[in-house]
């Protein structure tokens, strides 16, 4: 490993989440533009955001420099991720953030608001099986308001097309590959960095005993998480952008 973050910098963790993510999402920051871009057309430039399964606040982030106006509401239980977040954030009165489980029935109880404008989600609910998911996707229904939006991006893989999938992959891996000879930092990595700062010791030991080494899930295509969204009562349900690995399924109250 090359990367070093010495201290509790929270924007050096910030940052070094962001580059290890990237190992993995060249177009992350593309995937973020376009989502923030139906934001603006859907709900306009000073929406109430549900940052769901935010991890160190990265929707938040790019939000709240997008538009001054905005306020966030930051989920997630894993107790690490949510530190960087509090500590990244701290003296930011336009965010805040709460631990709860998705999957606990009662979630939604711990939140400071009733409704929301939007709900935004990326790399994240794939740790979710499809039961699950459709069960969340239930719960977010009376959460966003009449004409507000749910987006998702995510791992979304089209089981119809194996051999694209299989080609892709291949490629992919081999880049990632390149990256990791050239310094960048996995999953794995990352974690061992952030278990030896001793403010995040305690958290990522936590955070450990809760997931695993990685959650399991499902990553099931767009087209199911459309369908699903829209068996959950939201109008209208559709992709609005893709790249050959992953897709941002958009759906409007």
């Amino acid at each position: 490993m090359t990367e070093h973050v010495t201290g509790t910098d929270w924007q050096s963790w910030q940052q070094s989440w962001d580059r290890q993510q990237e190992w993995y999402l060249p177009d992350r920051e593309e995937r973020f533009g376009v989502m923030l871009d139906m934001v603006e057309a859907l709900v306009g430039t000073e929406p109430r955001v549900l940052d769901l399964a935010c991890g160190t606040g990265t929707i938040s982030d790019r939000l709240l420099k997008r538009f001054p106006k905005a306020e966030s509401v930051g989920v997630d239980l894993d107790p690490a991720l949510l530190a960087i977040a509090e500590g990244y954030f701290e003296g930011e009165d336009r965010v805040r953030f709460v631990r709860a489980d998705l999957k606990d029935p009662r979630w939604t109880e711990a939140l400071p608001h009733d409704s929301y404008d939007a709900v935004l989600t990326a790399t994240a609910l794939h740790w979710l099986y499809s039961d699950d998911l459709r069960t969340l996707y239930g719960q977010l229904g009376p959460l966003v308001r009449g004409g507000g939006v749910f987006m998702n991006a995510d791992h979304m893989p089209d089981e119809a097309t194996p051999r694209i999938n299989a080609a892709e992959r291949e490629f992919r891996h081999r880049r990632m590959d390149r990256a990791k000879e050239a310094g960048a930092v996995d999953w794995a990595g990352w974690w061992q960095l952030a278990a030896a700062d001793p403010r995040l010791a305690g958290p990522t030991a936590e955070r450990f005993e809760i997931y695993g080494e990685h959650a399991d899930g499902d990553t099931p295509s767009a087209a199911w998480h459309a369908q699903a969204l829209r068996d959950a009562g939201f109008g209208e349900a559709r992709t609005v952008w893709s790249s050959p690995s992953d897709a941002l399924v958009l759906a409007l109250k």
